[in-house]
C-alpha cells in the first residue's frame, strides 16, 4: 500500500491553509513539510496497525498483519486453518470487563466438530465473536459473572484487552 498519496494530500492541505496567512506562513509551511512527512507516515502506520488488530479479533482464528516492505505497509491475511488443521481455536483471550488485572492467557481449544454450528450460532445470537462468547461461557461456568449482555446493550461496542 502506497502511503505517499495520503502524505501528499496532507502536504497540499497545509499549503492551502498557509496560503491564507501570507508569504511568511507559506514559507513556514514549506519548511515544516519535510519533518511532518515522517510524523504523518507514522500516524498512518499506527492507524493501519490498530485496524489490523481490530479485524484480527473479528477473524479469529484468522489474522491480519501489517508488515513493512521498505517504507510501504503490506497486509498479510491468514485464515488460521492452514496445513489441513482441524477445528482448533487459538486466539488471544478477551478479558471479561470485571477483571481488574488486565492479564490474558492464550489457550488452544479443540472441540468436536458437531459442536461448531451450535457455538457459532450462540455467539452470533448474542452479537459476539466465538472467542468472546467462550470467555463469557467459561466465566459464567466458574461463577465469575453474568454471561449475557446487559439489557439495553446493542452489541455494537466491545471492551477488553487483547494481546
Amino acid at each position: 500500500m502506497d502511503l505517499q498519496p495520503y502524505v501528499d494530500s496532507v502536504r497540499h492541505e497545509l499549503a492551502v491553509a498557509a496560503a491564507a496567512g501570507g508569504q511568511d506562513a507559506e514559507a513556514l509551511a514549506e519548511r515544516l513539510t519535510a519533518p511532518l512527512e515522517s510524523a504523518i507516515r507514522l500516524a498512518l502506520l499506527e492507524a493501519l496497525s490498530e485496524a489490523a488488530e481490530q479485524i484480527t479479533r473479528d477473524l479469529a482464528p484468522g489474522s491480519v498483519e501489517v508488515r513493512l516492505r521498505g517504507r510501504d505497509p503490506e497486509f498479510t491475511v491468514s485464515s488460521g486453518m492452514e496445513d489441513g488443521a482441524d477445528l482448533s481455536y487459538t486466539s488471544p483471550v478477551v478479558a471479561p470487563e470485571s477483571e481488574d488485572d488486565g492479564g490474558t492467557w492464550r489457550v488452544t481449544l479443540r472441540l468436536p466438530e458437531h459442536l461448531r454450528p451450535g457455538v457459532d450460532a450462540a455467539a452470533r445470537g448474542v452479537g459476539l465473536s466465538v472467542n468472546a462468547w467462550l470467555v463469557r461461557a467459561v466465566t459464567a461456568a466458574l461463577g465469575g459473572g453474568n454471561s449475557r449482555r446487559p439489557s439495553g446493550d446493542s452489541g455494537k461496542h466491545f471492551s477488553g484487552w487483547v494481546r
